[in-house]
C-alpha cells in the first residue's frame, strides 16, 4: 500500500516534566526513553525513540486489528474543542493532513477466540513498558512459538533474560492498578483501557504495560489467561467449545434454508438469511464478502463460506474480550458466570442462577447452549444487544415520582405557539400542531385566540401573515387528545384578544367541548400551594386573564397580553420600518369566561419582594426569555425561591422569528416550571427537552430537585462549585464501540464512507457543563471501536443529563449522524447500549453506541497515586468549612456549638492515614453534626485501599473486589486460607490456617473496612438525630426570623444577608442529615454484596463443604505484587 503521511517530524522526544536533566553518560538510557505523555484515546506513547535514537513506528506489526483510527499519531491535545456546548457541525477545524491511501479498505481481521489472540500474540505487538520515576520504554513483545515464554526486544540482556516464563505468571491485571502504575508520573496520560500488568514470579514482580489500542490490550490479556490456566493445551481446550456452538447452529440453520440438501444454497438467499440474522448489515456488504471468498462464477454459497461471512461480519471482539473476563477462562458463559456478570457488573439485584438459565434459554441461538446452559458468544451478543442492557433504566418509564406534591414543585413539559408547523411569523397554523405535541407528552399548550369570520374565533399570532385554524377545531382536538399520553392535568395557556361577542362563543365551546374536565373550582384562600398534579388528574387548567373578585358586572377591563405584538415590533425594526413601542393595554374580558380561570390567573410580575409580599399561589406571571436570563444572572437566589411557590412561564423572544429554541437548563435551574418550546423545531434544545420528560413515563411532570422544593434551603441558580448538601457523583463513561451508523443525510461529497466520533456532554448547572470527544475512526461506520473512557463530576445529579453525540468528521464541517439524551437518574450502570435518534426524533434503525456506565461517590478522593501523607497539607493552609453568622445572637448560639468540632472533623479527615477506629468513637462522645464530614471521609477512604490491594479501580464494587480476591484465597490445593463468617450483620474473614504473607495487607485493610462499616452503623441513627435536633432548633426561628433581626437592627442588605446565611446553615445541616442517611444505605448495600459474592466464590463456611464448589477464577483474580523498581538494571530494562 503506497501512502503519503507527514510523521512527526523527526523530533526528538523532550524531558520528562519533573525529572532531573540527564547527564551526558546517561544517553543510551535517554535513547530508549519515551517523552511524551500517552493520552486516552491514543494508547501509544507518541515521539518513542529506540535504543538507536531513530523513531520508531507506533503501529503493531503482526496484528491487524478491525479498525483502524487516527489515534497512532493524534493525542488529545490536537482534537478540535467547540465555543459552545452547542454543534452547529460549522466550528473551525485545526489544518491537519490525512492519510492518502491507493489500496482499497483494510483487511479486517476479527479476533473473536483465544487462539486468535495467540496466533497475535506470536506474532508480537509493539508495548510500552513502564517504570518507576515516569520511565516508559518501548519494547516489541511476542510470544514464543512453543508458547512457554513471553520475550521482548531490542534489549541489551542476554536473550535468555528478556523474557518471563508463562509458568511464573500469577496474574494478568486490568488497567493502571500496581503501584508502579499508581506512582508514575504519566499516570494522568495513560489510558486505563490499554494499560494492563502481568504478576509474575515468587516475589510477585510486576510487568507493567501499554498497548497501542484497547484491542491489542484485550488481546494480550485474553491470550494470557487461558496460557495461564490451560499451558500448551490451550488451542485443544477452545476447539472443543465455542467454534463446535457457533458452527452446529450455523449449520443447522444452512440445512433448514438448503431444502434439496445439496449442501449448497443461493448467493441471493444466503445474503437474506444473514441479514436476518444481523438486520443492521447492508446487502452491498455481505454480498461482496461472499463474493471476495468464492472462486467459482456461479452465484452459489457452500455451507463453509457461510460459516466464514458470518464470522466475519457478525463478530465483535469488543464483546468477546467481556464474555472471556467472566467465563472462567471458557469460550462461553455458564449460568454461574452469567450470575456473577449480572450482579457484579450490571448491578441486577435478586440474581440467582434460575434467572441466568432464563436468559440462556431465551438468548442462546444453539440448542447445545440451550441444553447444557451455555451462553455463546452469539447469545451473549445479542443479550446486550436487547431491551434488558439498554442505558435507560425500565423504572422510568412508568410514573415513577411522588405525583401528590404541589403543582409548582414540578417542571411541566410545554408548547410554545403549539397551532405553528413552521417559523413564526409567515408559517402555516395546524390542528396537527397539537396532536403532536399532546403525543409527545406535552402538558402546557397555547392558543392566541382573535375575532373570526362568521363569528367563530380564530386561533393564530397576531399581526403576522400566518395562516389561522377555527377556535372550535382546537378545542375538539384537545379534548381528544389531552390525556391519550398523560392522565396529568394539561394547562392551556389561553391568549385572549377576542370581543365580547365572540368571548361568549369561545365560553360555549369550552363548556360544551371540554365539559367536567376543565377545572373551575376556586382555590382555597387558606392554602398556602397549588393542588397535586395526582389531585388534578384528568383535569384542564385555563392559564388566562381573570377578573377582580369583587366584579359583579358581566364584563370587566384587564390587562392585554400579547407576545405576537412583541414579534411583529421585532419583525418590524428588522426590516427598517418605524418602530411603534409596545405599550400594555386594556381590553373587555367576559365574566363568563373569567369564572373558567381557576388556578392559573395570568397577572404582570413587578418583582421579586413584591411578589413575595402580595402574589396568590394560584396567581401565575410569564417572562419573556430576554428578562428570564437577566433575572437568572442577576437574582438566582430570588427566582429559585420564588419558584418553590409559584408557577413561572417562560416564552422564546421575540427575536427567534425563525422558531429556534432557548437552552431549557437555563431556566430549569432557576425552578421555572413551564419552559416553552417551539415542538416544531429539532436540535439540541428539544433534545434536551424530550430527553428530560423521558424520566417520569413520559407523562410531562418531572418533580424539582428537593434542594428547589424545600421552604428553607440555598441553591444559587448559577452555582459553579459543588451544591450544599447534595453529594457530587462521578459519571465514569467508557465508549466501546458502534453499530451501523448511517451517512448523515444531504452527504454526498465522500460517497458511503462514514469517519465517526463521539462527543459525550453533560447539561446541568454550570458547575456540571461539560463535554468530552473521542478520537475518529476512518472510513468505518459499520462496527468503529473507541474503547475511551471519560470522568464526570455531577455536582447536582437531579438536574444533569448526559447526551451521546456521533458526528462525520469531515473537512468542511462536521455533520450530525445521530445523538441520544438521557437524564443522569435514568442511566444503568453496567455494559448498555445506546439507541441513536435523527435530528428530527425518529430513531435510526440498529445504530447503536456500545458503552460502559459506572457512577461512583466522590468521597473518598482524588488520583489513587496523589492520596498520601506526600500530599497531605499543613494546619495553616487548610480551608476550614463552618457554619455562617448572621448577626442575631439568639440564632447565632444555635449554630455556634457545630464550628470547634467542625474544625476538628476537618483536620481528622485530612490527617485520616493516622486515624484509627478508637479515634473515631472517641470523636462520636463528643458528637456535633459536622463531624458526619470526616466520618464520610474516613469511611470512604477505608474501602478505596482495600479495592487497589484487590487490583481494582475505584470504580469497582465490593462484590468485584470479592470476586477478585477470591483466587488469592485459595491455596494451590483449592483449600481456602481463609473463610467469610457470614453468620453475624457484618462479614468476617477467618483464618483456616497458616496466612501467606503477600495476603496478610488484604486480610487486614478488609478487617479495617468492615470495622469502620460497623463504627458507621451502629453511630448513625444516633448521629441523625443530633443533627435533626439542631435544624429544629434553628427552624424554630424562620417564621419569625425578620422580627428578631429587626430587633438586632439589622435592616436593608445585612437584613437581607441573614437570611441567606440562615437558609445556608438549613440547608447544610439537612443535607448532611441526608447524606449520613445515604451513608448508612450505602454501607448496608456494601456488606450485602460481600454476602453474595462470598456465597457465589464458596467461600463462606456454610458453602465450602459443598460438592459443587466451583474452581477459582483466575480470571478475575488479583496478586499484590512486591514492586522491585529501586533494583532497576543498568542498562534501563528489565
Amino acid at each position: 500500500m503506497a501512502e503519503f503521511r507527514k510523521e512527526n517530524g523527526g523530533v526528538a522526544s523532550s524531558q520528562i516534566p519533573g525529572q532531573a536533566p540527564l547527564n551526558p553518560g546517561d544517553e543510551a538510557d535517554r535513547n530508549a526513553q519515551c517523552g511524551d505523555s500517552v493520552s486516552n484515546g491514543d494508547c501509544g506513547v507518541g515521539d518513542m525513540l529506540d535504543e538507536s535514537g531513530s523513531p520508531s513506528t507506533p503501529s503493531s506489526p503482526g496484528i491487524d486489528i478491525a479498525n483502524n483510527t487516527t489515534a497512532g499519531l493524534e493525542g488529545k491535545p490536537g482534537i478540535p474543542r467547540r465555543s459552545s456546548i452547542i454543534k452547529d457541525g460549522s466550528r473551525q477545524r485545526r489544518e491537519r493532513k490525512k492519510t492518502v491511501s491507493f489500496s482499497s479498505m483494510p483487511t479486517e481481521k476479527k479476533i473473536s477466540s483465544a487462539s486468535d489472540c495467540i496466533n497475535a500474540m506470536v506474532e508480537g505487538s509493539e508495548l510500552k513498558k513502564v517504570r518507576s520515576n515516569s520511565r516508559v520504554y518501548h519494547r516489541y513483545f511476542l510470544l514464543d512459538a512453543d508458547m512457554q515464554s513471553l520475550r521482548w526486544e531490542p534489549s541489551k540482556k542476554e536473550s535468555e533474560k528478556a523474557k518471563i516464563d508463562i509458568k511464573s505468571v500469577k496474574e494478568v491485571r486490568t488497567g493502571k492498578n500496581t503501584d508502579i502504575f499508581r506512582t508514575n508520573g504519566v499516570y494522568d496520560q495513560i489510558s486505563e483501557d490499554c494499560a494492563f500488568s502481568i504478576i509474575y514470579g515468587e516475589n510477585y514482580e510486576s510487568l507493567d504495560l501499554v498497548a497501542n489500542s484497547a484491542d491489542v490490550a484485550n488481546i494480550w490479556m485474553t491470550g494470557l489467561r487461558y496460557l495461564i490456566s490451560y499451558g500448551k493445551q490451550t488451542l485443544d481446550i477452545i476447539e472443543s467449545s465455542q467454534n463446535n456452538m457457533r458452527t452446529s447452529w450455523l449449520s443447522d440453520l444452512f440445512s433448514e434454508t438448503d431444502v434439496k440438501g445439496a449442501e449448497q444454497i443461493a448467493l441471493g438467499t444466503a445474503v437474506q438469511l444473514i441479514k436476518t440474522l444481523n438486520p443492521g448489515l447492508k446487502n452491498v456488504k455481505i454480498e461482496l464478502k461472499f463474493k471476495e471468498l468464492h472462486k467459482a462464477k456461479d452465484n452459489i454459497v457452500t455451507k463453509e463460506e457461510f460459516i466464514e461471512v458470518f464470522h466475519e461480519l457478525c463478530t465483535r471482539p469488543e464483546i468477546y474480550f467481556l464474555l472471556v473476563q467472566f467465563s472462567s477462562n471458557k469460550e462461553f458463559l455458564d449460568a454461574k458466570d452469567l450470575m456473577m456478570f449480572l450482579e457484579a457488573e450490571q448491578g441486577v439485584a435478586h440474581v440467582n442462577e434460575d434467572t441466568s438459565l432464563e436468559i440462556i434459554q431465551k438468548y442462546e441461538p444453539s440448542k447445545k447452549g440451550q441444553e447444557k446452559g451455555w451462553l455463546s458468544l452469539d447469545g451473549f451478543t445479542k443479550y446486550l444487544m436487547s431491551h434488558e442492557c439498554h442505558i435507560f433504566d425500565p423504572e422510568h418509564k412508568n410514573v415513577c415520582q411522588d405525583m401528590h406534591q404541589p403543582l409548582s414543585h414540578y417542571y411541566l413539559n410545554a408548547s410554545h405557539n403549539t397551532y405553528l408547523i413552521e417559523d413564526q411569523f409567515r408559517g402555516p397554523s395546524d390542528i396537527t400542531g397539537y396532536i403532536r405535541a399532546l403525543k409527545m407528552g406535552c402538558r402546557s399548550v397555547e392558543m392566541d385566540v382573535w375575532d373570526g369570520p362568521d363569528n367563530e374565533p380564530v386561533v393564530y399570532t397576531g399581526h403576522t401573515m400566518m395562516s389561522q385554524i377555527v377556535f372550535r377545531s382546537v378545542i375538539d382536538i384537545i379534548n381528544k387528545y389531552a390525556f391519550v399520553v398523560s392522565e396529568y392535568p394539561l394547562i392551556i395557556c389561553l391568549e385572549n384578544h377576542c370581543s365580547i361577542k365572540q368571548q361568549k362563543v369561545m365560553f360555549q365551546h369550552l363548556k360544551k367541548i371540554l365539559r367536567d374536565k376543565l377545572y373551575t373550582e376556586l382555590p382555597n384562600a387558606e392554602e398556602s400551594y397549588l393542588p397535586s398534579p395526582y389531585v388534578l388528574k384528568g383535569k384542564i387548567l385555563l392559564k388566562a386573564k381573570k377578573l377582580a373578585a369583587n366584579c359583579t358586572s358581566p364584563e370587566g377591563d384587564v390587562t392585554d397580553e400579547d407576545e405576537g405584538a412583541e414579534m411583529s415590533q421585532r419583525v418590524g425594526n428588522e426590516a427598517g420600518e418605524q418602530p411603534n413601542v409596545v405599550t400594555q393595554k386594556k381590553f373587555l374580558l367576559s365574566k363568563d369566561l373569567s369564572d373558567m380561570v381557576s388556578l392559573c390567573k395570568s397577572v404582570t410580575f413587578k418583582d421579586f419582594q413584591l411578589s413575595f409580599q402580595n402574589q396568590k399561589y394560584w396567581e401565575t406571571c410569564s417572562f419573556n426569555e430576554v428578562l428570564a436570563t437577566s433575572y437568572a444572572n442577576e437574582h438566582p437566589g430570588d427566582f429559585v425561591n420564588y419558584n418553590k411557590k409559584f408557577l413561572a412561564r417562560v416564552y422564546p423572544s421575540p427575536m427567534r422569528i425563525d422558531s429556534s429554541n432557548m437552552n431549557p437548563q437555563d431556566f430549569w435551574k432557576c425552578g421555572c416550571q413551564i419552559v416553552a418550546m417551539n415542538f416544531q423545531t429539532p436540535g439540541l434544545m428539544m433534545d434536551l427537552n424530550i430527553g428530560w420528560f423521558r424520566q417520569n413515563g413520559n407523562c410531562g411532570y418531572v418533580l424539582r430537585p428537593a434542594i428547589m422544593r424545600e421552604e428553607v434551603s440555598y441553591f444559587s441558580a448559577n452555582t459553579k462549585d459543588s451544591v450544599p448538601g447534595v453529594s457530587p457523583q462521578l459519571l465514569h463513561i467508557k465508549i466501546i464501540s458502534g453499530q451501523n451508523f448511517p451517512k448523515p443525510k444531504g452527504s454526498g461529497s465522500k460517497g458511503d464512507v462514514v469517519d465517526p466520533y463521539v462527543y459525550v456532554e453533560i447539561h446541568g448547572i454550570p458547575a456540571d457543563c461539560a463535554e468530552q470527544r473521542t478520537k475518529t475512526v476512518n472510513q468505518n461506520g459499520d462496527n468503529p471501536i473507541f474503547d475511551e473512557s471519560f470522568e464526570f463530576q455531577i455536582n447536582l445529579p437531579e438536574l444533569a443529563m448526559v447526551r451521546f453525540v456521533v458526528l462525520d468528521d469531515d473537512y468542511i464541517g462536521d455533520e450530525f449522524i445521530g445523538q441520544y439524551t438521557i437524564p443522569f437518574e435514568c442511566l444503568q450502570p453496567g455494559f448498555r447500549h445506546v439507541p441513536l435518534q435523527s435530528l428530527t426524533g425518529e430513531m435510526l434503525p440498529h445504530a447503536w453506541i456500545f458503552v460502559h456506565v459506572a457512577i461512583t461517590n466522590r468521597r473518598g478522593g482524588g488520583k489513587p497515586h496523589k492520596r498520601g501523607l506526600s500530599v497531605r497539607k499543613g494546619k495553616k493552609s487548610r480551608e476550614y468549612a463552618t457554619m455562617r453568622i448572621l448577626g442575631i445572637k439568639a440564632v447565632d448560639e444555635v449554630f455556634k456549638n457545630a464550628l470547634q468540632p467542625l474544625r476538628e472533623a476537618t483536620d481528622l479527615r485530612e490527617n485520616m492515614q493516622h486515624c484509627s477506629v478508637d479515634l473515631i468513637m472517641l470523636h462520636f462522645t463528643f458528637f456535633c453534626p459536622c463531624c458526619l464530614f470526616f466520618f464520610f471521609f474516613f469511611f470512604f477512604n477505608a474501602i478505596v485501599p482495600f479495592k487497589e490491594l484487590c487490583g481494582l479501580s475505584a470504580v469497582a464494587n465490593l462484590m468485584q473486589c470479592i470476586l477478585a480476591l477470591s483466587t488469592r484465597l485459595m491455596s494451590g490445593d483449592n483449600a481456602p486460607y481463609v473463610l467469610f463468617n457470614l453468620t453475624g450483620q457484618f462479614p468476617t474473614m477467618e483464618p483456616q490456617g497458616l496466612i501467606p504473607e503477600m495476603l496478610k495487607k488484604s486480610v487486614t485493610a478488609y478487617d479495617a473496612m468492615i470495622q469502620t462499616s460497623r463504627t458507621l452503623i451502629e453511630n448513625a441513627d444516633g448521629v441523625y438525630e443530633k443533627i435533626m435536633q439542631c435544624q429544629k432548633a434553628a427552624m424554630e426561628f424562620h417564621e419569625n426570623l425578620h422580627l428578631v433581626a429587626a430587633k438586632e437592627g439589622l435592616k436593608g442588605r445585612k437584613l437581607q444577608k441573614a437570611v441567606e446565611s440562615f437558609t445556608w446553615n438549613i440547608t447544610i445541616l439537612k443535607g448532611q442529615a441526608d447524606l449520613l442517611k445515604h451513608a448508612k444505605n450505602e454501607v448496608l448495600e456494601n456488606l450485602k454484596q460481600i454476602h453474595y459474592a462470598a456465597l457465589t466464590c464458596d467461600l463462606s463456611k456454610i458453602s465450602i463443604g459443598s460438592a459443587e464448589s466451583s474452581k477459582p477464577r483466575r480470571s478475575l483474580g488479583a496478586i499484590p505484587e512486591k514492586i522491585t523498581g529501586d533494583d532497576e538494571p543498568a542498562d534501563g530494562d528489565h
